[in-house]
């Protein structure tokens, strides 16, 4: 295993869009575990895509398990060929990103949505995820369509901020 090299924005890598999961084969699950030990190597990295590390395929990661606040969620997610198929509700809140390592931003999401993806063994699950776990969720799959959190924020002017750096 290894931890690959995140993309940094403006990176045009980071605009492009991901191609669906044709075989899960032992490539797609090497690359997987680099890419769960790249996620770990994050500063509290809750999720990542394969995007971010200049692979252009619909695999993303989220584990919010280990969050200082306690929420609601379905532990360590490997989602291949994620699709959302329902949301409901929006609300505004806070995100970073391990490709905009210097900034946050106030970005309008989904409060809940309904999650269709394959695991690393190829089987289908059907998910209903809330708050942070489905914010997360909705974070990396825009990675898979070429978004970052940048292009969804509320205001350039007033919510984007200067990452605080904590010792």
């Amino acid at each position: 295993m290894s931890v690959l090299d995140i993309l940094a924005y403006p990176d045009e890598q980071l605009k492009q869009l991901s191609v669906t999961v044709d075989q899960i084969d032992k490539d797609i699950q090497r690359f997987l575990r680099d890419l769960e030990e790249t996620r770990l190597a994050g500063p509290g990295a809750v999720g990542i895509a394969a995007p971010q590390v200049g692979v252009l395929q619909r695999v993303a990661i989220v584990d919010v398990s280990n969050m200082k606040k306690p929420c609601d969620n379905h532990g360590h997610m490997i989602m291949i060929n994620p699709e959302i198929t329902q949301w409901d509700g929006m609300v505004m809140g806070r995100e970073g990103c391990l490709s905009v390592p210097d900034f946050t931003g106030n970005v309008i999401r989904a409060e809940s949505i309904v999650l269709n993806y394959m695991d690393e063994l190829g089987e289908k699950h059907e998910i209903t995820s809330t708050g942070f776990e489905a914010r997360a969720i909705q974070h990396e799959l825009d990675h898979l369509d070429g978004l970052l959190f940048l292009d969804r924020l509320v205001s350039r002017r007033t919510d984007l901020f200067r990452r605080k750096i904590y010792k």
